[in-house]
């Protein structure tokens, strides 16, 4: 499943990662690969973890939205726009599997899941008190996706290809996205 790259020797690939570390995912070439695989059953936790993981890639978004807005620093809007990414990618697996969108149309910050929306809470909280501890929050909340993604990759009920093509990827992103925190924390001295 590879496409054509800007090169014609070079394969598209499912994510891309600049020099800062933001990583976008190439939804269309994504699209066909999750297209591709099977129609498999959803059990309960595969069916919740879709959902929760689409919120879980909004309230990353909405809080890099909120930073941006706050300390007009570029790495909040770039992985704020990569987040997107990230959210369109799962919400390829709850189109496949007809789920209802839990994100809708609602507005930044705006969560079904009350977890998701005390954490956000408590991340715009945090991050409102100065640029450090913004930086500090984005690297946080990257260690929740990135703790979540691990706990469900490793759930034996979580088995559909598709889904851990998908989750396998956000990963790699999280991990991405928090190095460039931890990078630019390292250069503001923290």
């Amino acid at each position: 499943f590879t496409g054509c790259g800007k090169d014609e020797n070079e394969p598209a690939t499912i994510i891309n990662t600049n020099n800062d570390g933001v990583t976008t995912f190439n939804n269309g070439l994504l699209s066909q690969q999750v297209n591709a695989l099977p129609n498999e059953p959803l059990s309960p936790d595969e069916t919740e973890s879709i959902l929760l993981m689409r919120e879980e890639e909004k309230m990353a978004r909405d809080a890099y939205i909120i930073f941006y807005q706050k300390w007009k620093q570029p790495i909040f809007t770039n992985i704020s726009k990569a987040e997107q990414t990230h959210m369109d990618a799962v919400l390829l697996l709850v189109n496949k599997y007809n789920l209802t969108d839990p994100v809708g149309t609602n507005p930044v910050g705006i969560f079904i899941n009350s977890d998701i929306q005390t954490l956000y809470n408590d991340f715009i909280t945090q991050g409102n008190q100065s640029y450090i501890e913004a930086l500090k929050a984005g690297a946080a909340i990257e260690e929740v996706d990135i703790r979540d993604l691990q706990n469900l990759l490793n759930n034996d009920d979580i088995n559909n290809q598709d889904i851990e093509l998908v989750y396998s990827n956000l990963l790699k992103g999280s991990r991405n996205h928090l190095r460039s925190f931890v990078k630019v924390l390292n250069n503001q001295g923290t």
